[in-house]
């Protein structure tokens, strides 16, 4: 079996990026995320396992401690990290992963993985932004003032991505984010190595 592709997806908070992946699981059953853990409480609605891997400060300075993470992070006062035993074993499954993760840890997995696929989701303006953040109602004024600041730093990163997705229809969006998946399996590379059909027709010419 073929290892997977690995596919990194980042966005400021409030551009829509966990309900596109969400979307996109849904339409491609060869899609999968690797869950992070955090540091963070658990929100309502979460799930231990499926949302992430809740874990106490100590515990997640042992796995630091122990090298057991592609890319960790202290965002927003809470520790962020990729396993990288999740994901290995995800991609020797033949599943093709997704990373919900910020600019700097996409550096970290850049450094380590030549063969990543970076995509950025962009809102259509800040204004749009401001007022997702606001609808969610999950964040003091405070908090949403915060966010905003930090989208505008993430933002200016996007340029360095392989691709951008601007999240202003949903559908069009989602079906851009499925673009790039169908693209990336269609690359040669790919085809050479997983489609059987293509290595049959060219051992024959």
């Amino acid at each position: 079996m073929n290892s997977g592709h690995l596919f990194i997806i980042s966005a400021p908070s409030g551009a829509g990026k966990t309900s596109l992946v969400k979307a996109a699981l849904d339409k491609d059953q060869d899609l999968v995320v690797s869950v992070s853990h955090t540091t963070r409480p658990k929100r309502a609605g979460e799930t231990d396992g499926l949302n992430y891997h809740f874990v106490t400060d100590e515990a997640f300075d042992l796995m630091v401690n122990q090298q057991a993470f592609l890319e960790h992070a202290r965002v927003f006062d809470h520790q962020y990290g990729t396993s990288i035993a999740e994901v290995t074993r995800l991609r020797e499954q033949g599943k093709d992963v997704i990373l919900e993760i910020d600019w700097q840890g996409a550096d970290l997995v850049r450094s380590q993985i030549e063969d990543v696929i970076s995509v950025f989701i962009l809102p259509p303006s800040i204004e749009v932004l401001k007022q997702r953040l606001e609808g969610r109602g999950q964040d003091t004024a405070e908090v949403i003032s915060r966010r905003l600041a930090e989208a505008q730093l993430e933002m200016a990163q996007a340029p360095r991505y392989n691709y951008i997705v601007v999240n202003d229809h949903f559908e069009t969006a989602l079906q851009d984010l499925l673009a790039v998946v169908r693209a990336t399996r269609l690359r040669t590379s790919a085809q050479l190595q997983g489609n059987t059909a293509v290595q049959t027709i060219l051992s024959a010419t």
